[in-house]
């Protein structure tokens, strides 16, 4: 699955919201930052995979090939003696 589909920036995006709002109050310097958004891509991405995994429908039973029925032997007959 491509890491760069739009539900796993999505998500992506979604785990990053608390790193970037401890960022802008000046809990993580931007080096901190920007070292950990990379995670919440992998985060996102682990997680679409994870629902997309769960949530795929069950492969269908393969059906059974007919073959032709087995054709008897002819019947030998038996000789008169």
């Amino acid at each position: 699955m491509n890491p760069l589909r739009w539900d796993v920036l999505l998500v992506g995006f979604v785990l990053a919201i608390p790193v970037l709002a401890l960022g802008l109050r000046g809990d993580f310097t931007t080096e901190e930052m920007v070292d950990r958004l990379p995670w919440c891509l992998a985060a996102g991405w682990a997680a679409v995979a994870l629902v997309r995994a769960v949530a795929a429908p069950p492969k269908p039973a393969p059906k059974p090939r007919r073959r032709p029925a087995p054709q008897p032997a002819p019947a030998e007959e038996p000789a008169d003696a």
